[in-house]
């Protein structure tokens, strides 16, 4: 309902804001809506009545607001439904192995990684690559021929001279070979759900995963 800059709260037995010691709002309410139509009608000119259009629209601006603000509700409630249903989805993650998407693993002393190269098509070759911090090549995988699909492999850890690799962190680097053109392909890493946790505003639910820290749940690709 339009509202008039030179409407008189007084001439209606309203008071303003300061009056009532109350803060101002930004926006009428549907309680406020609602409460000046009344009065307005109240304080029409009896030898001007309101015309029924204006009536009839003025109606249909209060069962708008009313129908935004009932939907907004509808929505903040789906929306703790959905999270509330998801969290304990994710619950029973605890505890189990996820193929993450990643291309940086913690190598622990004396441990192993198991991971998954993701091939959209066939590949003639597929090699993993294990560099270290300084760039250099530890190590390399030969996966040889794979069809389309997931492809699991597994680091023991050792270099290509046959020594333990140090604890640390370490970058994996995937590529398919076919008919002599190489292309990167993505790298996912086995890790173990540790926790659940809410993510920050915007980010839903993220899980905590051995070596790999916090991860969204959208990174993950398989449970097992």
């Amino acid at each position: 309902m339009a509202i008039d800059s030179n409407f008189d709260l007084a001439a209606l037995g309203l008071r303003s804001a300061e009056e009532t010691g109350q803060p101002k709002k930004k926006e009428l309410g549907q309680e406020d809506f609602l409460r000046l139509m009344i009065t307005q009608f109240r304080n029409q000119d009896p030898f001007k009545p309101m015309e029924n259009g204006e009536f009839l629209g003025q109606l249909a601006q209060f069962s708008s607001v009313a129908g935004l603000s009932d939907l907004k509700n509808s929505f903040a409630d789906l929306s703790a439904s959905l999270m509330s249903t998801q969290t304990l989805q994710a619950s029973s993650l605890l505890g189990r192995s996820v193929l993450v998407e990643t291309d940086t693993v913690q190598l622990g002393a004396g441990g192993t990684v198991n991971g998954a190269v993701e091939l959209d098509s066939s590949a003639g070759r597929v090699v993993v690559q294990v560099v270290d911090d300084t760039g250099a090549v530890v190590r390399r995988l030969e996966l040889g021929t794979q069809p389309a699909g997931m492809v699991n492999f597994t680091w023991d850890g050792m270099t290509d001279s046959g020594v333990q690799a140090g604890a640390g962190e370490y970058t994996l680097v995937a590529q398919t070979v076919n008919n002599g053109e190489a292309a990167a392909a993505p790298t996912l890493i086995e890790a173990t759900v540790e926790s659940v946790t809410l993510g920050a505003a915007g980010r839903g639910l993220a899980l905590s995963v051995s070596g790999l820290g916090e991860v969204d749940v959208s990174s993950v690709r398989q449970i097992s």
